[in-house]
Protein backbone atom coordinates (compact mmCIF):
# COMPACT_ATOMS: atom_id res chain seq x y z
CA UNK A 1 0.00 0.00 0.00
CA UNK A 2 1.21 3.46 -0.27
CA UNK A 3 -0.06 7.20 0.37
CA UNK A 4 -0.48 10.39 -1.17
CA UNK A 5 0.97 13.51 -0.32
CA UNK A 6 1.51 17.18 -1.40
CA UNK A 7 4.89 18.20 -1.11
CA UNK A 8 7.52 20.73 -2.24
CA UNK A 9 11.06 19.80 -3.31
CA UNK A 10 12.70 23.46 -2.55
CA UNK A 11 12.20 26.96 -0.63
CA UNK A 12 9.12 28.73 -2.12
CA UNK A 13 8.36 25.51 -4.49
CA UNK A 14 4.64 24.06 -5.13
CA UNK A 15 3.26 21.44 -3.87
CA UNK A 16 3.08 18.46 -6.13
CA UNK A 17 1.55 15.24 -5.35
CA UNK A 18 4.12 12.17 -5.01
CA UNK A 19 3.53 8.45 -3.67
CA UNK A 20 5.05 7.15 -0.52
CA UNK A 21 5.23 4.11 1.28
CA UNK A 22 2.71 3.59 3.66
CA UNK A 23 2.90 4.66 6.85
CA UNK A 24 4.10 2.55 9.69
CA UNK A 25 3.00 3.71 13.75
CA UNK A 26 5.87 3.31 16.05
CA UNK A 27 5.20 2.45 19.92
CA UNK A 28 2.82 4.91 21.47
CA UNK A 29 1.79 5.99 18.42
CA UNK A 30 -1.20 6.11 16.07
CA UNK A 31 -2.20 6.61 12.12
CA UNK A 32 -4.56 9.32 11.25
CA UNK A 33 -6.65 8.96 7.39
CA UNK A 34 -6.34 12.86 7.03
CA UNK A 35 -10.27 13.70 6.25
CA UNK A 36 -9.71 18.07 6.68
CA UNK A 37 -6.07 20.02 7.21
CA UNK A 38 -6.00 23.65 7.58
CA UNK A 39 -3.88 25.97 5.93
CA UNK A 40 -1.88 27.79 8.73
CA UNK A 41 0.62 31.11 8.05
CA UNK A 42 3.23 28.32 9.70
CA UNK A 43 2.73 26.53 6.89
CA UNK A 44 3.81 29.68 4.85
CA UNK A 45 7.21 29.89 7.11
CA UNK A 46 8.29 26.54 6.90
CA UNK A 47 7.37 26.54 3.19
CA UNK A 48 10.50 29.55 2.60
CA UNK A 49 12.16 28.30 5.28
CA UNK A 50 11.97 31.60 6.97
CA UNK A 51 12.94 30.13 9.89
CA UNK A 52 15.96 28.29 9.28
CA UNK A 53 14.39 24.89 9.93
CA UNK A 54 12.55 23.05 6.21
CA UNK A 55 13.80 19.72 5.02
CA UNK A 56 12.84 19.43 1.72
CA UNK A 57 10.74 17.29 0.21
CA UNK A 58 8.22 19.32 2.79
CA UNK A 59 4.78 18.48 3.16
CA UNK A 60 3.16 21.06 5.22
CA UNK A 61 -0.46 20.96 6.89
CA UNK A 62 -0.75 20.82 10.68
CA UNK A 63 -4.45 21.43 11.53
CA UNK A 64 -5.59 18.22 11.13
CA UNK A 65 -8.85 16.51 11.34
CA UNK A 66 -8.73 12.57 10.71
CA UNK A 67 -9.57 9.27 12.08
CA UNK A 68 -7.74 6.34 13.58
CA UNK A 69 -6.86 3.70 10.84
CA UNK A 70 -3.76 1.45 12.61
CA UNK A 71 -1.99 1.69 15.97
CA UNK A 72 1.06 0.96 17.13
CA UNK A 73 2.46 -0.79 20.42
CA UNK A 74 0.96 0.09 23.68
CA UNK A 75 -2.09 1.94 21.74
CA UNK A 76 -5.33 0.68 22.74
CA UNK A 77 -7.06 -0.86 19.25
CA UNK A 78 -10.23 0.58 20.49
CA UNK A 79 -8.97 3.81 19.19
CA UNK A 80 -9.74 2.78 15.68
CA UNK A 81 -12.05 4.29 13.81
CA UNK A 82 -12.02 7.69 16.42
CA UNK A 83 -11.83 11.33 15.09
CA UNK A 84 -8.99 12.91 16.29
CA UNK A 85 -7.46 16.13 16.25
CA UNK A 86 -3.27 17.56 15.51
CA UNK A 87 -1.81 20.21 15.45
CA UNK A 88 1.85 21.84 15.38
CA UNK A 89 3.31 19.05 18.23
CA UNK A 90 2.88 15.50 16.90
CA UNK A 91 5.34 14.04 19.91
CA UNK A 92 6.93 14.69 23.16
CA UNK A 93 9.13 12.15 25.66
CA UNK A 94 6.54 12.17 28.12
CA UNK A 95 9.08 11.37 31.08
CA UNK A 96 10.65 14.74 31.18
CA UNK A 97 9.92 17.65 34.28
CA UNK A 98 8.12 19.20 31.93
CA UNK A 99 6.07 16.90 30.27
CA UNK A 100 5.35 15.49 33.84
CA UNK A 101 4.30 18.56 35.05
CA UNK A 102 1.81 19.18 32.90
CA UNK A 103 4.00 21.16 30.35
CA UNK A 104 4.44 19.05 27.29
CA UNK A 105 4.97 21.55 24.81
CA UNK A 106 7.95 22.31 26.29
CA UNK A 107 10.22 19.64 25.85
CA UNK A 108 13.08 19.83 24.33
CA UNK A 109 12.55 16.81 22.62
CA UNK A 110 9.48 17.77 20.79
CA UNK A 111 8.30 16.56 17.69
CA UNK A 112 6.94 19.12 15.53
CA UNK A 113 4.48 17.91 12.95
CA UNK A 114 6.29 19.65 9.88
CA UNK A 115 9.66 19.61 10.98
CA UNK A 116 11.53 16.42 9.89
CA UNK A 117 8.00 14.90 9.64
CA UNK A 118 5.10 14.37 7.01
CA UNK A 119 2.69 16.68 7.57
CA UNK A 120 -1.24 16.91 6.32
CA UNK A 121 -1.42 17.97 3.44
CA UNK A 122 -1.51 13.91 2.73
CA UNK A 123 -3.70 11.42 2.89
CA UNK A 124 -2.27 9.96 6.31
CA UNK A 125 0.16 11.21 9.25
CA UNK A 126 1.61 9.46 12.46
CA UNK A 127 1.14 11.66 15.94
CA UNK A 128 1.87 9.87 19.39
CA UNK A 129 -1.27 9.17 20.91
CA UNK A 130 -1.11 11.58 24.10
CA UNK A 131 -1.07 14.53 20.99
CA UNK A 132 -3.99 13.59 19.03
CA UNK A 133 -7.09 15.12 20.42
CA UNK A 134 -10.31 13.00 20.30
CA UNK A 135 -13.29 15.36 18.76
CA UNK A 136 -16.01 15.91 21.52
CA UNK A 137 -20.00 15.16 20.31
CA UNK A 138 -21.11 18.52 18.92
CA UNK A 139 -17.96 19.61 17.22
CA UNK A 140 -17.98 19.36 13.57
CA UNK A 141 -14.83 18.15 12.34
CA UNK A 142 -14.84 19.63 8.57
CA UNK A 143 -14.46 22.78 10.35
CA UNK A 144 -12.42 21.72 13.57
CA UNK A 145 -8.79 21.74 12.01
CA UNK A 146 -8.24 25.32 12.65
CA UNK A 147 -8.35 25.08 16.63
CA UNK A 148 -5.73 22.71 16.83
CA UNK A 149 -2.74 25.33 15.97
CA UNK A 150 -4.46 28.41 15.76
CA UNK A 151 -6.93 28.12 18.29
CA UNK A 152 -5.04 26.29 20.91
CA UNK A 153 -2.36 29.35 20.51
CA UNK A 154 -4.99 31.52 20.85
CA UNK A 155 -6.81 29.66 23.70
CA UNK A 156 -3.49 29.19 26.05
CA UNK A 157 -2.81 32.81 26.81
CA UNK A 158 -6.08 32.68 28.78
CA UNK A 159 -6.30 29.46 30.27
CA UNK A 160 -2.33 28.65 31.00
CA UNK A 161 -2.54 32.16 32.57
CA UNK A 162 -5.30 31.67 34.58
CA UNK A 163 -6.56 35.33 32.99
CA UNK A 164 -9.41 36.58 34.81
CA UNK A 165 -13.51 36.88 33.59
CA UNK A 166 -13.17 40.67 34.61
CA UNK A 167 -9.86 41.77 32.90
CA UNK A 168 -10.18 44.22 30.08
CA UNK A 169 -8.24 41.94 27.15
CA UNK A 170 -7.17 43.58 23.33
CA UNK A 171 -6.28 41.20 20.41
CA UNK A 172 -4.20 42.69 17.76
CA UNK A 173 -4.94 41.20 14.44
CA UNK A 174 -8.18 40.14 13.40
CA UNK A 175 -7.31 37.36 10.93
CA UNK A 176 -6.67 33.71 11.39
CA UNK A 177 -5.60 33.88 15.16
CA UNK A 178 -7.27 36.85 15.78
CA UNK A 179 -11.08 35.82 15.07
CA UNK A 180 -10.64 32.68 17.48
CA UNK A 181 -9.13 35.14 20.12
CA UNK A 182 -11.93 37.13 20.31
CA UNK A 183 -14.50 34.25 20.65
CA UNK A 184 -12.67 33.18 23.72
CA UNK A 185 -12.03 36.10 25.22
CA UNK A 186 -15.49 36.73 25.09
CA UNK A 187 -16.79 33.23 26.32
CA UNK A 188 -13.98 33.98 28.90
CA UNK A 189 -15.73 36.78 30.23
CA UNK A 190 -13.62 39.27 29.80
CA UNK A 191 -14.28 42.77 28.37
CA UNK A 192 -12.55 42.79 24.16
CA UNK A 193 -11.53 45.03 22.34
CA UNK A 194 -10.70 44.55 18.52
CA UNK A 195 -7.48 46.57 17.22
CA UNK A 196 -7.05 46.55 13.56
CA UNK A 197 -5.62 48.23 10.69
CA UNK A 198 -8.63 47.58 8.61
CA UNK A 199 -11.80 49.00 10.31
CA UNK A 200 -14.05 47.38 7.10
CA UNK A 201 -13.48 44.66 9.89
CA UNK A 202 -15.51 45.94 12.35
CA UNK A 203 -18.91 44.48 12.23
CA UNK A 204 -17.27 41.27 12.02
CA UNK A 205 -14.95 42.19 14.55
CA UNK A 206 -18.16 42.13 17.09
CA UNK A 207 -20.39 39.00 15.19
CA UNK A 208 -16.59 37.66 16.61
CA UNK A 209 -17.18 38.91 19.98
CA UNK A 210 -15.39 42.48 20.54
CA UNK A 211 -17.15 44.66 22.87
CA UNK A 212 -15.08 47.66 20.96
CA UNK A 213 -13.11 48.13 18.14
CA UNK A 214 -10.56 50.14 17.66
CA UNK A 215 -7.82 51.56 14.44
CA UNK A 216 -4.35 50.04 15.86
CA UNK A 217 -2.86 53.14 15.01
CA UNK A 218 -4.97 55.08 18.13
CA UNK A 219 -3.51 52.76 20.24
CA UNK A 220 -1.45 55.62 21.81
CA UNK A 221 -4.35 57.05 22.54
CA UNK A 222 -5.84 54.48 24.89
CA UNK A 223 -3.24 54.49 27.94
CA UNK A 224 -3.10 51.76 30.69
CA UNK A 225 -6.33 50.49 29.45
CA UNK A 226 -5.40 46.61 29.32
CA UNK A 227 -4.87 43.98 31.51
CA UNK A 228 -3.70 41.13 28.14
CA UNK A 229 -2.48 42.44 24.76
CA UNK A 230 -2.75 39.26 22.55
CA UNK A 231 -0.77 39.96 19.30
CA UNK A 232 -1.31 38.08 16.57
CA UNK A 233 0.23 40.00 14.04
CA UNK A 234 4.05 39.09 12.69
CA UNK A 235 5.48 42.25 12.15
CA UNK A 236 6.93 45.20 14.00
CA UNK A 237 4.55 47.46 15.86
CA UNK A 238 4.89 50.47 18.12
CA UNK A 239 6.12 48.80 20.88
CA UNK A 240 6.52 51.64 23.25
CA UNK A 241 2.36 52.21 22.22
CA UNK A 242 1.22 48.56 22.92
CA UNK A 243 3.02 48.61 25.95
CA UNK A 244 1.66 52.08 27.43
CA UNK A 245 -1.97 50.80 26.53
CA UNK A 246 -1.32 48.33 29.31
CA UNK A 247 -3.07 48.58 32.93
CA UNK A 248 -0.66 48.46 35.75
CA UNK A 249 0.75 44.63 36.07
CA UNK A 250 -0.32 43.89 32.22
CA UNK A 251 1.36 41.57 29.97
CA UNK A 252 1.60 41.44 26.47
CA UNK A 253 1.38 38.02 24.66
CA UNK A 254 3.38 37.71 21.92
CA UNK A 255 1.92 35.26 19.45
CA UNK A 256 2.98 36.46 16.33
CA UNK A 257 6.44 35.41 14.72
CA UNK A 258 7.88 39.01 14.43
CA UNK A 259 11.72 37.59 13.12
CA UNK A 260 12.98 41.48 13.71
CA UNK A 261 13.68 42.44 17.53
CA UNK A 262 10.82 43.65 19.80
CA UNK A 263 12.06 47.03 20.92
CA UNK A 264 11.06 48.02 24.55
CA UNK A 265 12.59 50.32 26.93
CA UNK A 266 13.45 49.36 30.46
CA UNK A 267 11.20 51.75 32.01
CA UNK A 268 8.14 50.24 29.44
CA UNK A 269 8.48 47.51 32.28
CA UNK A 270 9.80 48.87 35.35
CA UNK A 271 6.75 51.37 35.50
CA UNK A 272 3.77 49.85 36.06
CA UNK A 273 5.45 46.43 36.36
CA UNK A 274 4.35 45.13 33.06
CA UNK A 275 5.32 42.11 31.04
CA UNK A 276 6.34 40.16 27.67
CA UNK A 277 5.15 36.36 27.63
CA UNK A 278 4.92 34.21 24.54
CA UNK A 279 3.73 30.56 23.79
CA UNK A 280 4.17 27.57 21.85
CA UNK A 281 0.50 26.38 21.68
CA UNK A 282 0.07 24.55 24.50
CA UNK A 283 -0.25 20.70 26.49
CA UNK A 284 -2.71 17.77 25.67
CA UNK A 285 -4.89 18.82 28.70
CA UNK A 286 -4.84 22.89 27.59
CA UNK A 287 -6.15 21.41 24.22
CA UNK A 288 -8.79 18.86 25.89
CA UNK A 289 -10.40 21.78 28.08
CA UNK A 290 -10.11 24.19 24.78
CA UNK A 291 -12.45 21.38 22.50
CA UNK A 292 -14.64 21.11 25.31
CA UNK A 293 -14.75 25.32 26.04
CA UNK A 294 -15.62 25.70 22.20
CA UNK A 295 -18.59 22.87 22.13
CA UNK A 296 -19.88 23.94 25.66
CA UNK A 297 -19.73 28.25 23.86
CA UNK A 298 -20.68 27.32 20.29
CA UNK A 299 -17.17 28.21 18.94
CA UNK A 300 -15.71 27.37 15.91
CA UNK A 301 -13.51 28.71 13.04
CA UNK A 302 -14.75 30.68 10.21
CA UNK A 303 -13.47 28.53 7.67
CA UNK A 304 -13.48 28.29 3.80
CA UNK A 305 -13.33 25.17 2.04
CA UNK A 306 -11.20 23.54 -0.65
CA UNK A 307 -10.17 20.28 -1.78
CA UNK A 308 -6.93 19.12 -1.41
CA UNK A 309 -5.89 19.37 -5.00
CA UNK A 310 -6.72 22.83 -4.99
CA UNK A 311 -4.00 23.68 -1.78
CA UNK A 312 -1.76 26.14 -4.19
CA UNK A 313 -4.50 27.89 -4.68
CA UNK A 314 -5.16 28.36 -1.24
CA UNK A 315 -1.22 29.52 -0.58
CA UNK A 316 -1.87 31.97 -3.33
CA UNK A 317 -4.74 33.39 -1.79
CA UNK A 318 -3.51 33.28 1.92
CA UNK A 319 -0.01 34.92 1.15
CA UNK A 320 -2.09 37.63 -0.50
CA UNK A 321 -4.27 37.86 2.45
CA UNK A 322 -7.42 36.78 0.71
CA UNK A 323 -8.97 34.59 3.37
CA UNK A 324 -12.15 35.18 5.61
CA UNK A 325 -10.66 33.49 7.73
CA UNK A 326 -8.92 29.95 7.62
CA UNK A 327 -8.78 27.90 4.77
CA UNK A 328 -9.27 24.06 5.59
CA UNK A 329 -8.45 21.29 2.65
CA UNK A 330 -10.82 18.55 2.31
CA UNK A 331 -10.19 15.11 0.93
CA UNK A 332 -12.46 14.12 -1.58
Amino acid sequence: MSITVWQALEAGGRLEPATRPMLEPAADELVLEVLHCGLCHSDLSMLDNQWGMSNYPLVPGHEVVGRVVQVGTGVNPDLIGQLRGLGWISGSCSHCPQCLGGSGNLCASLEATIVGRQGGFSSHVTARQDWAIPLPAGMDPAAAGPLFCGGITVFAPLVDEAVSPTAHVAVIGIGGLGHMALQFARAWGCEVTALTTNLSKAEEARRFGAHHVEALERLAHLPGRFDLVINTVNHPLQWGDVMASLAPRGRLHQLGAVLDPIQVGAFDLIMGRRSITGSPTSSPASLLKMVDFCVRHNIRPEVEHLPMDRINDAIARLRQGDVRYRFVLDQT
